[in-house]
């Protein structure tokens, strides 16, 4: 293999890394906004982005097993580094984007519980008993959500 083809893997691993760094600033910012479902794009975007640059990684590898010299083992250890890192702080930032989702998912039931009380004294008692019944599981559902979010989260 020649030199031009390690600078050109280089090049494009230099490239990947500098696109997943903007990607990851749109997404820090999505992930402290409210989620309008835009998501799903970015994360898709990252995550192709990642195994591109997992490609040319692999391939840098094998230009330095093929007899590469230390400096060229060095610059793919800090990418391979890199990428680590990148997506490291993605499953992170993706899922605490998931546990914020999950959460406003229970706090609109927890309203849809509010909402159902102050029906309550409008309705008549059978409507009024199927009611409170439902704010009962819906309460219930949440505690179990909230349970498990949190064991998910321990240590």
């Amino acid at each position: 293999m020649e030199a031009s083809s390690w600078d050109a893997l280089r090049k494009q691993a230099r490239r990947l890394e500098a696109q997943l760094d903007d990607q990851m600033n749109a997404y820090r910012k999505l992930v402290s906004m409210k989620s309008d479902g835009s998501e799903n794009d970015i994360e898709s975007d990252i995550e192709r982005s990642l195994k591109q640059l997992q490609q040319v990684n692999s391939q840098m590898q094998t230009w330095v097993s093929s007899g590469g010299s230390e400096v060229l083992s060095h610059t793919l250890t800090r990418h391979m580094e890199i990428l680590q890192d990148l997506t490291q702080e993605f499953y992170c930032l993706r899922l605490s984007l998931r546990a914020k989702q999950q959460h406003a998912s229970l706090l609109d039931l927890r309203d849809f519980d509010r909402a159902s009380f102050d029906v309550e004294g409008a309705a008549g008692s059978s409507d009024q008993y199927l009611l409170k019944e439902q704010a009962t599981i819906s309460r219930s559902t949440g505690q179990v959500q909230d349970i498990s979010l949190i064991s998910f989260f321990k240590p």
